[in-house]
């Protein structure tokens, strides 16, 4: 006895398709929203003209590679740049202060005159760094 065969084309099921469908549109929703930032609309300032700064008016504090502190060049403990800086922040509060680092200090030390600065109140504070 022979049987037939039925050659059929294969179906694909249309009723999962919608529900895949449907769970990828959620999933997208979802990540979207998780990298979602909030932003607050301002206008920035611009300036009327650009200043330079004067030479005379600023101050520099280098740190070398041992976490040596130097004002203007001379060397100097921590507690005498705070006392310094204090009394100058008193007469010129204008004054920009440079921070000048060695390329291997330790960021510690950096942090020390960062936090100097920030007990004194200092806003015109300055990291230079070089290129080469």
């Amino acid at each position: 006895m022979k049987l037939s065969r039925e050659r059929r084309k294969p179906l694909i099921p249309m009723n999962a398709m919608s529900d895949v469908a449907f769970l990828l549109l959620i999933f997208i929703m979802l990540v979207s929203l998780i990298n979602y930032r909030r932003e607050v609309k301002i206008d920035y300032p611009e300036a009327d003209k650009a200043l330079r700064t004067s030479a005379e008016k600023n101050v520099e504090i280098w740190i070398d590679r041992n976490g040596g502190l130097y004002l203007d060049g001379i060397p100097t403990a921590s507690a005498a740049v705070e006392q310094a800086l204090g009394e100058l922040y008193r007469t010129a509060p204008d004054t920009r202060v440079h921070i000048i680092a060695d390329r291997n200090t330790p960021y510690s030390k950096v942090s020390a005159v960062m936090e100097i600065l920030q007990l004194l109140q200092y806003r015109a504070v300055s990291l230079v760094v070089g290129g080469e």
